[in-house]
């Protein structure tokens, strides 16, 4: 079932790996516990240390003065390194976050592809010539911004490290990494790949380490002239008033409360399929989760009866089985709080359909398991459908007709995510327009493409991520004229 493998214990640090000289940071299994390994995380020290690394990196001529192609050869063999190593980065991050290795495989090709995604834009971006006002040229340039960070969670590394790391290389600039202390190893997997890609010494570094101490050097240091941030809403506003200080631009991408709407005329196998997917895939541990459901009225019972039953057979398992399809949560302090939102839950009046538990049996008394969870019973403006749970519980509750869904899907202080289900295209349109969230999946769910915008509205963040656009974000935009006359300046005509 596992395999032999040796964990990383070193921070990659300026182009060099260096014992961090931070708080020892443990990886462990979520199925059984067990210690993968531990690391001294970074320190204040080592934070500087990369910075400074990077302003030299980022303003050698060496790197500064490359052409969009010569770059994007470095993203060409970082996208083949990572690919040419998917088996052993999938066993790596499934026994950091538990995640099946199914989910953790397909993570690692998605980075791949980030990678070989931002190459090709960026070998195919184009500086404007602007229609000119008068005797002259002009033209709207981008250029690098300098030295940049990415601070990424703990529910899918590797995907969420390419999507900012991939686009600020690709824009010329320097990017450190600090992932969350939840699930260090990936990221330096990542930079072993880097590494071996020959990227010149000091354009990346990994900064895994206390988000009060490296975090909050990354936000505030004058160097840095932007962050992008993936996690919790309430650390994103930290972040946003800091940056506000600097005038630093930031990409916010924040927590969720998605809905997801079954409307009688559905393919109810289809909605069924992918409702589960959308809450219960990830073992709920995604910002973007169907969690909360809104069911038509006049199918509401027999459609809930059919989602219960199938939601029970989906198989609770150990990550590295291949008929695993629910995961253990990543930390028993995380399986708390999952289980203090369905305590909760109870007490407002919800009925837990199914769920509502630990398995029981061999093979989950030592790891941090919880059965997919379905409550019933309570209204949108209950606590189990304001708070992001971020994990496998799902509410459901009926709507009677268009505006009284819209209403409350809207009635929500996230914006992050939307799925819909229904055979009738104008009617999926009209409501997809109507839902103030930055994604809808229609008759889907949770379907990505690295060439598409991504990013929430309200709550969940401001900013996109992926696209052509995406390495434009990493970028500062610059306007360029030229004088065509030759003449001097009327103005100053008569003094000449």
């Amino acid at each position: 079932m596992d395999q032999a493998v040796t964990f990383q214990d070193k921070l990659y640090i300026g182009g060099e790996w260096r014992r961090g000289g931070g708080a020892e940071i443990a990886s462990n299994f979520p199925a059984d516990g067990s210690v993968n390994t531990k690391l001294a995380g970074a320190s204040l020290e080592d934070t500087d240390l990369a910075i400074a690394r990077a302003q030299e990196a980022v303003n050698d001529p060496k790197w500064r003065k490359l052409l969009p192609h010569e770059r994007a050869t470095f993203l060409y063999k970082i996208s083949e390194g990572i690919a040419r190593n998917a088996d052993r980065i999938s066993h790596v991050q499934s026994r950091d976050t538990g995640k099946t290795l199914t989910e953790t495989r397909a993570l690692a090709l998605s980075a791949a592809g980030t990678f070989r995604y931002m190459a090709a834009a960026l070998e195919t971006a184009e500086d404007a010539l602007t229609p000119a006002r008068g005797n002259y040229l002009t033209m709207s340039v981008y250029e690098p911004l300098g030295v940049t960070a990415g601070i990424t969670p703990w529910n899918s590394p590797i995907a969420s490290d390419a999507q900012k790391v991939a686009p600020a290389l690709a824009a010329g600039n320097a990017i450190l990494l600090k992932p969350s202390s939840w699930s260090p190893l990936v990221c330096l997997e990542l930079a072993r790949i880097i590494d071996e890609a020959g990227l010149p010494k000091g354009l990346f570094s990994t900064l895994p380490g206390a988000g009060a101490i490296v975090g909050e050097r990354l936000v505030t240091h004058p160097a840095i002239r932007k962050v992008s941030f993936t996690g919790g809403t309430e650390t994103g506003r930290d972040i946003a008033r800091k940056a506000a200080d600097k005038l630093m631009p930031v990409s916010l991408e924040l927590g969720g409360k998605s809905p997801t709407i079954v409307f009688a005329d559905a393919d109810l196998d289809l909605a069924v399929a992918g409702v589960m997917f959308g809450v219960f895939s990830s073992t709920g541990q995604s910002c973007i989760a169907g969690s909360r459901l809104f069911v038509e009225r006049s199918i509401y019972d027999a459609f809930v009866a059919k989602l219960v039953a199938a939601t029970e057979r989906l198989r609770v398992g150990h990550p590295f089985e291949a008929t695993t399809q629910v995961a253990p949560l990543i930390r028993p302090k995380h399986r708390d709080e999952v289980e203090g939102h369905v305590k909760r839950a109870r007490e407002d009046g919800g009925k837990v359909l199914t769920g509502g538990e630990r398995p029981t049996g061999t093979g989950y008394a030592d790891g941090t398991y919880y059965r997919p969870t379905i409550i019933a019973g309570l209204g949108n403006d209950s606590r189990l459908c304001r708070e992001e749970v971020f994990g496998p519980v799902l509410a459901v509750l009926p709507f009677d007709n268009e505006d009284d869904l819209v209403a409350q899907s809207n009635d929500n202080s996230y914006g992050l995510a939307c799925g819909i289900y229904t055979r009738d295209f104008p009617k999926a349109w009209r409501i997809a327009r109507a839902i103030d969230t930055g994604t809808v999946w229609i008759n889907t769910y949770k379907q990505f493409s690295i060439s598409t915008p991504f990013g929430g509205t309200k709550d969940s963040g401001l900013g996109r991520e992926k696209g052509r656009e995406g390495i434009r974000a990493w970028m500062a935009q610059k306007s360029l004229y030229c004088d065509l006359s030759e003449a001097p300046h009327p103005w100053a005509k008569s003094a000449l």
